[in-house]
């Protein structure tokens, strides 16, 4: 039995059983206030604890004994997709590092990167078919530099020292008039190997005025070169030939002062000099 005292407390009337006396306890509206949000947090408390053991428990074997066949595939598929994630990160990463290699600008995807990717299948696979296609240009861009490199004359033909460089007019040792000296001049003993400077093909092998024995070598993109002076040729006419293979011997045929090979290199039919094409280190003093 129980009655509300002046609007401000609670009497509680306890009535045993037998013939004992009855109590009564005055319980003020305060404390029932205090009881009642006690009562509330304990029990917020034991939500939240079971919550966080349910997380927990989650990924253990007893956890994975109470799932649904679909729950467990839906589990494991959410986890392969996010190793899926992880995989084109890395492969993003990879592939700006090879575009820098390569000379190509950054990919500009206008898409998410795969770091901030969610997890979502279409999305993924369209992230990985735009690495798939950066790939195939730079694959493609590496072989044509590679092609280009091979085919640009960059090494020597021979070993010895630079005794006449190119120039528009020089004074000609033998005829005594300034005239243009189309090449370099390399002294070097009589019979010492000539080597082709770059890839390319044996366009013509002939006697010229002037030039002696001349070997001349296509290397595409527009690049020929030319070895005049020589004693002999070792290759044939429409030959495929290699960075560094022997194709002649040094000679002194033709207007000559002495065993030396004069070297020019030709650009879309006209002359450079051939020492722009030398990477530093392989020019002789």
């Amino acid at each position: 039995m129980a009655s509300r005292v002046a609007g401000r407390s609670w009497t509680v009337v306890v009535v045993p059983h037998g013939s004992d006396a009855s109590r009564t306890i005055d319980v003020s509206e305060r404390t029932l206030r205090r009881l009642a949000w006690g009562a509330g947090a304990g029990l917020l408390v034991c939500v939240l604890a079971v919550a966080a053991a349910a997380i927990r428990f989650s990924g253990s074997p007893v956890f994975a004994a109470f799932m649904t066949p679909a729950d467990r595939q839906l589990a494991d598929l959410r986890t392969r997709m996010a190793e899926l994630r992880d995989t084109l990160v890395v492969i993003d990463k990879r592939d700006a590092q090879i575009r820098l290699l390569a000379g190509l600008p950054s990919q500009d995807s206008g898409g998410t990167p795969a770091a901030e990717l969610p997890l979502d299948v279409d999305r993924m696979i369209a992230r990985a078919h735009t690495l798939s296609a950066s790939f195939a240009t730079v694959s493609t861009t590496l072989s044509r530099n590679n092609e280009r490199m091979s085919a640009t004359p960059s090494i020597m033909p021979t070993t010895g020292w630079l005794s006449s460089e190119f120039s528009r007019a020089r004074f000609h040792p033998i005829l005594h008039l300034a005239r243009p000296h189309e090449g370099i001049d390399l002294a070097a003993p009589y019979g010492a190997p000539v080597v082709a400077p770059a890839a390319g093909r044996v366009m013509r092998i002939s006697h010229q005025t002037g030039y002696g024995l001349v070997l001349e070598i296509e290397h595409g993109n527009g690049i020929e070169t030319k070895y005049a002076h020589l004693s002999k040729v070792v290759v044939q006419e429409g030959e495929q030939v290699t960075r560094g293979q022997p194709i002649a011997a040094v000679g002194n045929s033709g207007l000559s002062t002495g065993p030396h090979l004069h070297y020019e290199v030709h650009v879309n039919g006209k002359v450079v000099d051939p020492l722009t094409y030398v990477l530093p280190g392989a020019i002789p003093d």
